[in-house]
């Protein structure tokens, strides 16, 4: 049992090497680190650990360390023999009876243990306990990113920056009037211009904005550590984007105070051959999201790009033969310049450069004003065979499958809203009718929702296979293909615990609550599996069903709610954990505590149960069997 408990449980550790996407790259540590200390603790378990027990006492250190704390010694003799006197008496009195009574009525029993189970799972299904992918767990730096339209030159972004800058400074000081005496909630204040390099850093998908380019800027905030101060990063990013509010002449202004994230809550691909109906959609949808309460930092991936001027041919251009090249090599030679000569003085290598005078080159008249050369050698005037344009370019053309595709994204503030349910709704009734009324467009979700599909579809496939891994083992020691269905029915009412135990501290069921399910399936066949082995045993000895199983759950009640009981408390530091390292952990280990414990009280009374329910149908279809050969051999003897 030590050996296959130890198994299954690496056996459960497994998948988490396998989850698809960026969070299965940022967690795959975990398993590396549990499952090599469950193998050392297999060997320390069985080689180590028996010498010790064989020297206890006996050695001169232990005299002396007796002689030493002989009284304190004599104080835990005392509380241990004492919870042992206790724990025997809830045994005889309260567990035995209850035991007997629930075998007494296995199908009942039975009942109340599957509706409680679809009761929770009815629970979460209807929304009660909200599921995200990524908690935002507060940072202790808060920053707000500026994007203004390309082509703005740097003095423009730095005076929008030191406009927020100066709206940060002002928050501070409104909390040092609030705080009279404290230290200041602000540890630096930095700001940036032509890069957002902590924009970056906070996204797990590298979504921002490259740097070196002068039309962007940030500011950001180091604020006290969270355990120093009573406000949340949260809240002083509502109030500084109340002070900042409205800036216009901006693309974006994206707050952030999250320690990291993995892409935007809500995140909408369109893409369509028309690029006029794709920029009417992506408005409309802007305008949709917009609609829902707790959505903000509305943006889409579609940047105009600097000014520029757009040359067209008139189709009498063709009958002279002069071409769109030969018209774009004029005008640049006449404005930007051509080589006429290069000669080499001393070191230096020197270009002379032929254009038009810089009176003649300053305008957009002065394009329409001069000559364009035809391939015969004859001069006519551009606005004969060419028209010119000024508008904005593009900073960037983004394609998917042929198709113009742009990006529209949001974030999501998880005390007003749930992204999920956001995109849910979107999907669902939106999206399609904005796919009716422009042909062609077609859709599709990206950022944390397409990093969260492509982590549950990994992270349910290697669930499977690591279930069926669990099976093998329990099935190699117990030489049986039913029993282990009893030992992993507890793997469900421990997703129960798991799910109570967010709802009793208030938090969401998140990805990382999943890696703790999955790890919890292999931890929590260990407590069925002690109980059984013994039962086994006990049966081999001759000893009727329903005695056995009384025997074998008092006997076990002990080391396995020891057992159980030591792995909640060894979670339970990591679970009251105030540190910001420590928030994203914190949901997988109120899976797996609040699982165990939970699942441990449901297995001393539900594995009985079980059992005495498997060998009585085996029993029915045993005799079965055995009436229809019967009945078979009745007519051969009569003949």
């Amino acid at each position: 049992p030590v050996v296959f408990s130890v198994m299954t449980s690496v056996a459960a550790f497994m998948p988490l090497f396998f989850i698809d996407g960026m969070m299965g790259k940022f967690m795959s540590i975990i398993p590396v680190i549990v499952i090599a200390v469950l193998l050392l603790s297999l060997v320390e378990s069985l080689f180590i650990l028996p010498a010790h027990l064989a020297s206890k006492g006996n050695g001169v250190l232990s005299r002396i360390f007796g002689r030493i704390f002989r009284r304190p010694l004599d104080f835990h003799e005392r509380v241990a023999a004492s919870f042992d006197r206790g724990l025997k008496r809830f045994v005889k009195n309260v567990y035995q009876p209850t035991l007997r009574v629930a075998l007494s009525n296995p199908i009942s029993s039975a009942a109340v243990a599957v509706a409680l189970m679809l009761f929770t799972f009815g629970w979460v299904a209807g929304g009660h306990i909200k599921f995200v992918f990524m908690p935002q767990i507060e940072s202790d730096w808060l920053t707000v990113s500026v994007n203004m339209p390309q082509g703005t030159t740097v003095d423009q972004t730095s005076k929008m920056v030191e406009l927020i800058e100066k709206k940060a400074l002002v928050l501070r000081a409104q909390f040092d009037e609030e705080n009279p005496g404290e230290d200041s909630i602000y540890r630096n204040v930095f700001t940036y211009i032509g890069d957002q390099p902590n924009g970056r850093r906070a996204s797990m998908t590298a979504t921002a904005s490259a740097g070196g380019q002068g039309h962007l800027g940030e500011v950001t905030i180091e604020l006290k550590p969270s355990e120093e101060r009573d406000i949340g990063s949260k809240e002083i990013e509502a109030r500084l984007r109340e002070l900042v509010g409205e800036v216009p002449g901006t693309e974006s202004i994206i707050f952030s105070s999250a320690l990291f994230s993995a892409g935007n809550a809500i995140e909408v691909e369109l893409a369509s051959d028309d690029f006029d109906q794709l920029l009417l959609a992506v408005e409309r949808l802007k305008s949709q999201i917009a609609q829902y309460a707790g959505t903000g930092d509305i943006q889409d991936s579609f940047q105009e790009g600097k000014l520029e001027m757009k040359l067209a041919l008139k189709p009498q251009a063709r009958s002279l033969g002069i071409t769109l090249a030969d018209l774009a090599r004029q005008v640049r030679q006449g404005f930007f310049g051509d080589q006429a000569l290069r000669f080499q003085r001393n070191s230096d290598d020197v270009r002379v450069m032929v254009r038009y005078p810089k009176d003649e080159r300053r305008t957009l008249g002065n394009v329409r004003a001069m000559r364009i050369r035809t391939p015969a050698g004859a001069e006519v005037p551009f606005t004969e065979v060419a028209s010119v344009d000024v508008g904005n370019g593009y900073a960037a053309i983004q394609r998917s499958d042929g198709q113009r595709i742009v990006n529209v994204s949001a974030s999501v503030d998880e005390k007003v809203a749930n992204a999920d349910e956001i995109n849910a709704d979107i999907g669902a009734r939106f999206l399609p009718a904005l796919v009716q009324d422009y042909a062609g467009l077609r859709f599709s979700f990206g950022g944390e929702q397409r990093e969260r599909s492509d982590s549950l579809q990994s992270m349910l496939y290697n669930f499977i296979i690591a279930m069926f891994v669990v099976y093998i083992l329990l099935a190699v020691p117990f030489k049986s293909y039913t029993q282990p269905f009893i030992v992993m029915s507890a793997i469900p009412f421990g997703i129960i615990g798991a799910v109570w135990g967010h709802a009793l501290l208030g938090i969401n069921l998140a990805l990382l609550s999943l890696f703790g399910i999955i790890a919890l399936s292999g931890v929590v066949v260990n407590d069925s599996l002690v109980l059984l082995s013994f039962y086994n045993q006990l049966r081999k000895k001759g000893m009727p069903r329903d005695q056995a199983l009384l025997e074998a759950g008092a006997q076990r009640f002990r080391p396995i709610l020891l057992t159980s009981l030591t792995t909640f408390f060894g979670l339970l530091p990591m679970i009251l954990e105030k540190s910001v390292q420590a928030q994203f952990l914190i949901p997988m280990a109120v899976s797996l505590a609040f699982g165990i414990l939970f699942a441990t009280f449901i297995i001393l009374l539900g594995v009985p149960v079980g059992v005495k329910m498997l060998e009585g149908v085996q029993g029915f279809l045993a005799d079965l069997v055995k009436n229809e050969g019967s009945e078979e051999l009745i007519p051969e003897t009569a003949g």
